[in-house]
C-alpha cells in the first residue's frame, strides 16, 4: 500500500490526515461543549442539542442573506455578527424551553430525554415548514476561501484553521465561565449540594435557566461554524447528537478538560483509521473502542468528585 508513495509523499499524506483530525477535533468540541455544560452540570439529557445547533446554522443563513443583499460592503464580517446572533438566539429560546419544560422534570433524566426528544421532532417540523426540506448553505467570505500552503505538497483550508481557531477561543471562554466567574462558582456549587447552595442564598432556579440557556447558546455557534464545513437541513442536527453524547460521556461528564481530551482522542482515532479503512468502519471501530474503554471505566477519563 505504501510502496506507491515516496517518503516525502507519506509525510504529506500522513500531515494532512493529521490536520483532518485536528478539523474534526474542534468541530467535536464545538459540538461538545455546550452539552457538556447542560447535561455535565445540570444532569438534563437534552436530545434537541443538535436541533439548537441547526437554529444557529439557519441563523447564520439568515444573516447571510441579509448582508448579502442590503449589506454587501459588510459582507467579509458578517459571520462574527451571525455568531453573536446564534449565541443570542440559541440561548434565549434554551431559557425559555428551560423555564417552560425543563425545571419541571429535574431529578428525572429519562422523562428529560422523552421530552427534549418530542422538543427535536417539534424544532424539525418548524424548520422545515419556514425554512423548507431543502439543504440550505451560506456564502463563505473571500478572506476564508482558499487554502494556505505550508510545504510544497502540504495545504491547510483557511476555514478549517478558523474553526480551530473559534473552538479554542470557546473553549477559553467557557472555562473563565466555569472556573473564575461567580456564575461559575454557582454552578459547581449547585452540582455539588443543591439544597446547602439555596440556603446560602443562591438563586437555584436563576442559574439553571441562564446555564440551560449559555449551553444551548454555545451550540449555536457552533452550528454557526458548522455553516462553512456543510449544508444545513431540518434533521442535520441527529447527524451529531451521538457523536456529541459520546465524546462528554467518554470525557466524564461535568468535566471541561475531559471533553477535551475526549474529543482529541477520538477524532485523532477516527481520521487516522479513516485512512486505512471505509469512514464508516473507521465510525464503527472508534466506537466499540470507546464502548470498550467505558465498561472498564463507566465515570469517562476525567470525573469529577461531587459531595453527597
Amino acid at each position: 500500500m505504501f510502496a506507491d508513495y515516496s517518503m516525502g509523499e507519506l509525510t504529506a499524506i500522513f500531515a494532512m490526515q493529521g490536520f483532518a483530525g485536528l478539523i474534526l477535533f474542534s468541530v467535536f468540541v464545538l459540538m461538545a461543549l455546550g452539552l457538556a455544560i447542560i447535561f455535565g452540570q445540570m444532569g438534563v439529557i437534552n436530545m434537541a442539542h443538535g436541533e439548537f445547533m441547526i437554529l444557529g446554522a439557519y441563523v447564520t443563513y439568515l444573516v447571510s442573506n441579509v448582508f448579502s443583499d442590503y449589506l454587501p460592503f459588510l459582507f467579509s464580517i458578517y459571520f462574527f455578527v451571525a455568531m453573536a446572533l446564534a449565541f443570542v438566539v440559541t440561548g434565549a429560546l434554551g431559557m425559555f424551553v428551560e423555564w417552560a419544560m425543563i425545571r419541571h422534570l429535574y431529578k428525572r433524566p429519562l422523562d428529560t430525554l422523552l421530552a427534549t426528544w418530542g422538543l427535536s421532532l417539534i424544532l424539525q417540523q418548524i424548520y422545515r415548514s419556514v425554512f423548507g426540506a431543502r439543504e440550505v448553505g451560506v456564502t463563505i467570505p473571500e478572506w476564508m476561501m482558499g487554502s494556505l500552503p505550508l510545504t510544497d505538497m502540504i495545504e491547510v483550508p483557511i476555514n478549517g484553521m478558523f474553526v480551530m481557531v473559534l473552538a479554542v477561543g470557546i473553549s477559553i471562554a467557557i472555562y473563565v465561565l466555569m472556573f473564575r466567574s461567580t456564575w461559575g462558582k454557582q454552578v459547581r456549587a449547585i452540582n455539588q449540594n443543591r439544597i446547602m447552595a439555596g440556603a446560602v442564598g443562591i438563586n437555584t432556579e436563576w442559574t439553571d435557566r441562564l446555564t440551560f440557556g449559555i449551553g444551548c447558546g454555545v451550540a449555536g455557534v457552533a452550528g454557526s461554524a458548522f455553516t462553512m464545513i456543510g449544508s444545513t437541513g431540518p434533521t442535520a442536527g441527529q447527524l451529531y447528537i451521538v457523536d456529541t453524547f459520546l465524546v462528554v460521556v467518554f470525557g466524564g461528564a461535568g468535566s471541561l478538560l475531559g471533553t477535551i481530551a475526549s474529543a482529541f482522542s477520538i477524532s485523532q482515532a477516527q481520521s487516522i483509521l479513516e485512512f486505512f479503512l471505509s469512514g464508516s468502519m473507521a465510525k464503527v471501530l472508534t466506537l466499540l473502542t470507546v464502548v470498550g474503554i467505558l465498561m472498564l471505566r463507566p465515570q469517562g477519563l476525567f470525573a469529577l468528585k461531587l459531595r453527597k
